[in-house]
């Protein structure tokens, strides 16, 4: 008797510890995490993913890449590992890729790649498999949950059985969170990612539900199947009336199954606060090698599809924000954008009204009216606001149209309309603004006949 009064004394001990520790794990403090639509850090900030990925695995001597991306701007590197379907990534390889990251102030997003295409191409890993990898680098991803995002497993399916995603997923969102992972997770569409049958898209609220930490985001690539406007509009405003969190996380310029948009990508990532992620570097083969962004790994050697994502309007120089993490800071407004790529379309180029630049230390704002697309009978727009030389805490932009143009749809901002007088209103996230920071709103129009930029106006409280 006294033997099972101790035996069962002991399994209630164990029991409360087990209890206590899954208490603690759920009540941890984390780094970059989920809220709404948004990536924040731990401290609060929005983090917007801009930056490039780099194929670590087949190119492991090739470290001087991270120095290199971060030198044209980026704040974000995400670095393509194998667990075994290439010759495997080590946890002493990883632990040095992530150091630099750090070193570079770069956020490392870590991706398996071995799930590549399961279920329609030869020797693609599963996701369950892709699990496997990560548990047994859990040593030296522990504690770098401010710096590091784990994509569980790149484009893991093809377009055969692609419904059989959603439970893949959720059971390795499981997995992951079980074996105390606490990073936030980023998972791939299937459709190779483009997610053309929309199972993702149509599925991502009860696959975010599934994780025990709601710290999720979703990850859509963007090449042939987004190829006009409307379809790349659509996808991203699917999710945001969802209010789930979307990366892009692929895209590029050129693909053989079609000419991506990518002046609206970019140019609907930067006005939405989502992140991309441009593909690829360095050392493309296969008949892709038009998306290398660089020619042979030398970072003075940019491609016509590197110059257009590094400099070009939208492009990561002239948007990305670098992580606080690294600074401890508030992100500082950027340098003013460098002029288009000769790859950008002549018709889509961006056209811009600026309002006059607020005087003195008084709280006052400036905006900043651009034409980011334009179609028949129908237009994109973007304003950026811009606050003075003191914080503010609220903006409201005027402007009256001379044309006939009227707003349809909108995201980031509250929008109403007096004939054709047009006032937007900072929402609930992005009014306050420290000195000289700055913040973007964008909208859908029609237009008939012409569609004249026109002048904006912009007070501040």
């Amino acid at each position: 008797m006294k033997t099972r009064f101790i035996a069962a004394g002991a399994a209630l001990l164990a029991l409360l510890t087990s209890v206590l520790a899954m208490t603690q794990n759920a009540q941890a403090a984390t780094g970059l995490h989920v809220s709404g639509t948004r990536i924040l850090e731990a401290n609060g900030n929005q983090f917007i993913m801009r930056g490039t990925s780099h194929a670590h695995t087949w190119y492991p001597s090739q470290t001087s890449s991270f120095a290199n991306i971060k030198s044209l701007g980026a704040n974000t590197v995400r670095v393509v590992l194998s667990g075994g379907r290439w010759t495997a990534n080590t946890a002493s390889d990883v632990a040095n890729v992530i150091s630099l990251c750090k070193q570079n102030r770069l956020i490392c997003v870590l991706e398996n790649h071995d799930t590549t295409g399961y279920g329609e191409q030869s020797g693609a890993y599963t996701l369950d498999q892709a699990v496997d990898y990560w548990v047994g680098l859990k040593s030296v991803l522990t504690g770098q949950e401010n710096y590091v995002v784990i994509n569980i497993g790149n484009e893991p399916y093809g377009n055969n059985n692609p419904s059989a995603w959603t439970n893949a997923t959720k059971s390795a969102i499981s997995r992951m969170r079980a074996a105390g992972f606490q990073h936030l997770l980023m998972v791939d569409a299937p459709n190779w990612g483009q997610d053309w049958q929309f199972v993702m898209r149509d599925n991502a609220s009860s696959v975010l539900d599934s994780d025990p930490q709601k710290n999720t985001v979703f990850s859509i690539h963007m090449y042939g199947v987004f190829d006009t406007a409307a379809e790349v509009t659509g996808y991203l405003q699917a999710f945001q009336n969802a209010g789930l969190p979307l990366v892009i996380g692929e895209f590029g310029n050129m693909h053989s199954d079609g000419d991506p948009d990518e002046d609206t990508i970019m140019s609907q990532a930067q006005s939405r606060g989502i992140g991309y992620l441009g593909w690829s570097w360095s050392g493309n083969g296969g008949g892709v090698e038009y998306l290398d962004q660089v020619t042979n790994f030398n970072v003075d050697q940019l491609t016509s599809w590197g110059q257009r994502l590094f400099n070009g309007a939208n492009g990561i120089r002239p948007t990305a924000r670098e992580a606080t993490i690294y600074s401890g800071q508030p992100p500082v407004s950027p340098s003013p954008s460098p002029s288009a790529s000769p790859s950008a379309s002549p018709t889509r180029s961006p056209s811009a009204s600026p309002s006059p630049s607020p005087t003195g230390g008084a709280r006052g704002c400036s905006a900043t009216y651009t034409v980011s697309n334009q179609w028949g009978g129908g237009f994109q727009g973007e304003v950026t606001v811009r606050a003075g030389s003191s914080a503010i805490s609220g903006w409201t932009v005027t402007w009256t149209y001379a044309d006939g143009q009227a707003i349809t749809q909108v995201w980031n901002a509250t929008v109403s309309s007096s004939g054709s007088s047009v006032t937007a209103r900072n929402v609930s996230y992005n009014g306050a603004l420290g000195a000289g920071a700055s913040t973007s709103f964008g909208f859908l129009g029609s237009w008939n006949g012409t569609n004249a930029v026109p002048a904006v106006s912009c007070t501040a409280s």
